[in-house]
């Protein structure tokens, strides 16, 4: 049995939007998966009540009312006022049931009113109450529900939609099963559980979407430094510009972006949103190795690599960092090149990988499968093999921490220009920073970059620059937020 979290419900709630599978289609399909359970499990020509909440799970008990009532005598209790019917589909769905003649409704508005009922005239109970979001002890009205249904425990069968109003409080529905949705959760523990499919696309599964960016994009606090400072280490005697476009991608996202560069390239750097420091010489060697892990120890997470070289002293120098440093790290571009010399110094850290195709055949020696499926498999088999979490760039982008795999679809042509690669390391190094586990943060800088291209491209077609996605970041980001 596959199991996942309640976390997980509403990923692939939103990113089933992004799809194009409605709200409206998923209430429907799980109104109607409840109502047939019950059906199989206890027969038809039934009495039938349906105690309704405000919410979404309400909402799911007034499709399977409206699903019942074909061959059963349902009566819908909503516990609440009608005006507090919160989502769209929710009120659809309420408004269908009040132009049914077949279907009883009675509006409970306060305890009082609940402690009268008598239910014993029913055969079935179908609690609606409070879905999987819910925090705490449940409060009046619906606690007078819950302790209303309990009564009727063991003398009617129950039946919960979800799960049981309340869990886990010491408060909730003693349920005989819950019908819940698509795959079990992980925090679910101590009541039966029947599940149900609901229309979800098997595309869900691995599917990086904007609910990935929404998740991710975590703000603590409300002073400078709370919501993540970020270290870039890169450049060298040649290259400047990719620590830049790193860095011009991170500032977006969190409070602080440090930016450590040998002594030349830190001086061609003007940029006021950013703190540039510099190291003696003009790449990086053993002796800098000291005076960059100060300045770790003031970050929360790390990227090396950008524009940083392979010169054998700089191979000291990427590989005494990674060695040393217990923050995550992103690794990219040359940083790449270094340490498919030194992979077993991997193991154990939280730490992306972010090749390209041909920089992933250098690593493990493997030409990267033109399938999705099988290009999944290898990724995640990889990954698990050097213990990081690996974001492989191209048309798709595909992600694995070594336990499951995911691909994104956002990007495009247009994206091949020099420097993306930059930004997506800078991105992904914002989202660690910002407090997220490996896989969450390079799924949603994938996708943030991604989109972000996707809406430059909208603008000025395929010719454009990284530096053009970096600057669209902030208004990806706010799309996706509102989506």
């Amino acid at each position: 049995m596959i199991t996942m979290k309640i976390e997980d419900v509403y990923i692939w709630d939103i990113n089933a939007r992004w799809l194009g599978v409605t709200p409206y289609q998923l209430m429907e399909n799980a109104g109607a998966s409840v109502a047939r359970v019950i059906e199989e499990k206890f027969g038809k020509n039934l009495k039938i009540a349906v105690f309704c909440g405000t919410g979404n799970n309400g909402g799911d008990g007034f499709v399977a009312a409206r699903h019942l009532s074909y061959e059963n005598d349902v009566t819908v209790f909503l516990i609440g006022e009608e005006v507090k019917i919160r989502s769209e589909e929710a009120k659809l769905n309420w408004n269908i049931l009040k132009n049914l003649d077949f279907v009883k409704i009675k509006v409970l508005k306060d305890s009082s009113q609940i402690r009268e009922l008598d239910l014993s005239e029913f055969d079935i109970i179908v609690d609606a109450l409070l879905g999987a979001g819910t925090r705490g002890k449940p409060r009046e009205p619906i606690k007078s529900a819950i302790e209303k249904i309990n009564e009727y425990s063991g003398k009617v069968k129950i039946v919960s939609i979800d799960l049981p109003s309340g869990y886990p409080s010491e408060i909730r529905v003693k349920a005989d099963f819950a019908v819940t949705f698509q795959w079990d959760k992980e925090e679910f523990k101590d009541f039966k559980r029947i599940i149900a499919k609901i229309g979800y696309p098997k595309e869900l599964k691995y599917l990086v979407g904007p609910a990935h960016v929404k998740f991710a994009y975590k703000r603590k606090g409300e002073h400078k430094g709370q919501n993540g400072k970020l270290l870039i280490i890169g450049g060298s005697e040649n290259y400047y510009g990719a620590p830049v476009l790193a860095a011009s991608a991170a500032k977006h996202l969190v409070d602080l972006v440090f930016l450590l560069l040998p002594q030349n390239a830190a001086r061609r750097v003007n940029d006021p949103d950013l703190i540039v420091r510099e190291v003696d010489g003009l790449n990086f060697t053993p002796e800098h190795i000291k005076s960059a892990l100060e300045l770790v120890e003031k970050v929360d997470a790390i990227v090396i690599g950008p524009g940083i070289g392979v010169r054998e002293e700089t191979k000291e120098f990427v590989k005494g960092i990674i060695e040393r440093v217990e923050k995550p790290i992103v690794v990219d571009a040359d940083g790449l090149k270094i340490i498919a010399e030194f992979k077993d110094i991997l193991k154990g850290k939280e730490i992306v990988l972010t090749p390209h195709a041909g920089e992933f055949k250098l690593l493990f020696g493997e030409k990267v499968p033109e399938d999705l499926v099988e290009k999944g498999k290898v990724v995640m088999r990889r990954a698990k093999e050097i213990g990081a979490t690996i974001l492989l760039k191209g048309k798709y982008d595909v992600i694995s921490d070594g336990k499951v795999w995911l691909y994104n679809k956002t990007g495009n042509r247009g994206m091949t220009t020099g420097g993306t690669g930059d930004v997506l390391a800078g991105t992904v190094g914002a989202f660690l920073a910002l407090g997220n586990k490996a896989l969450k943060a390079a799924a949603a800088g994938a996708f943030l970059v991604g989109f972000a291209g996707d809406l430059v491209m909208e603008e000025k077609g395929e010719a454009f620059t990284a530096r053009d996605v970096a600057e669209k970041i902030p208004i990806a980001l706010k799309k996706i937020i509102e989506f």
